[in-house]
């Protein structure tokens, strides 16, 4: 049921995609990195859809032009929030 494609295109993808790095993760570096690099790419990735969701509807309602929001723009709030969402969960589970 997770890698079922579904309407829920993203996450279809990601699900499979931390599943297959948290193994790698555990071997690797130990089990609370793999959950750090795990967690951090299902909510990144999560985030980065919704924004990539919303903005355009947000700029429309502000009367702006919604193609702005295609590229570098929705990539710039996604890395930036994506950095901010590695610390966070980096910082909760290895105690730093």
């Amino acid at each position: 049921m997770i890698c079922r494609p579904s309407g829920h295109h993203q996450l279809s993808r990601v699900t499979p995609m931390a599943a297959v790095v948290f193994p790698v993760g555990a071997w690797r570096g130990g089990v609370d990195v793999a959950l750090t690099v795990g967690l951090t790419m299902f909510v990144v990735v999560l985030i980065g859809s919704l924004v990539g969701m919303s903005l355009p509807f947000l700029l429309n309602r502000l009367r702006l032009d919604p193609a702005t929001a295609s590229g570098p723009l929705v990539t710039t709030i996604s890395d930036g929030v994506g950095v901010l969402i590695y610390f966070s969960i980096a910082s909760a589970v290895l105690s730093l």
